[in-house]
């Protein structure tokens, strides 16, 4: 299988799995890039079955429309049931890397509200230690220089995304060359930079499960146990 087909299997994976779980008056978490898109577009085969969805990026939104599929304001909603999206990374205890689609802020905030977050991925993105991928900051535009100095203290080297406007109006920062040992740590240190909106580390709020498609099928990862339980 190349690596569409695996995006399109996990996508599929992930309709089947969030199905028992929805009820008519169910609201869906959706989030940005191509795995996700294949995710909207199986999940329009069962539109009958939840209320809705909101949706992390105006492309998705978008797209979520073209299908017919209600798309709601976070605001006009007070519960989740489950929120699908993908990552450019992630490691064994479901910490991720997203952002690579400049929708990360938006991730972050529909992911905190969703009762589970379930991540889809195909092999690629499985790694042992994050930070191959470089890591999307999302920047107030004024603040981008200093930001970059600060990044450039906690060891990587930060790249502006030239041409690209976050939904939100701000810039990308991308830190190549960072080996992040300590995702939870890594992510506070650099959202106390001030300009800085967020950063692509989810991992205070990491994935609950993972979907990850290899050519043999896909496998279903949970969220380790926090140490003592």
């Amino acid at each position: 299988m190349n690596q569409d087909q695996l995006k399109q299997a996990v996508a599929r994976a992930a309709v089947e799995y969030i199905k028992p779980k929805l009820e008519a008056n169910s609201i869906v978490g959706v989030g940005t890039g191509s795995t996700a898109n294949y995710f909207i577009d199986f999940l329009a085969e069962i539109k009958g079955l939840f209320d809705g969805t909101v949706a992390s990026s105006d492309a998705s939104a978008e797209r979520l429309r073209q299908h017919g599929i209600p798309v709601y304001d976070l605001n006009t909603i007070d519960n989740m049931v489950v929120y699908v999206d993908g990552a450019d990374e992630s490691n064994p205890r479901l910490h991720l890397i997203k952002g690579g689609g400049a929708a990360l802020t938006r991730e972050k905030i529909v992911a905190a509200v969703a009762d589970e977050f379930v991540c889809i991925a195909d092999e690629s993105k499985w790694v042992d230690c994050l930070g191959a991928f470089p890591l999307p900051v999302e920047v107030i535009p004024m603040a981008r220089s200093q930001v970059a100095r600060e990044l450039v203290k906690l060891g990587g080297d930060p790249v502006y995304r030239q041409g690209v406007t976050t939904d939100n109006g701000n810039i990308i920062l991308d830190v190549h060359n960072l080996r992040i040992e300590d995702p939870v740590a890594m992510e506070m240190a650099i959202n106390q930079i001030v300009g800085v909106v967020t950063n692509g580390l989810f991992a205070s709020r990491p994935a609950d499960v993972l979907l990850l498609a290899r050519a043999s099928g896909v496998d279903t990862l949970h969220k380790p146990l926090p140490i003592g339980d």
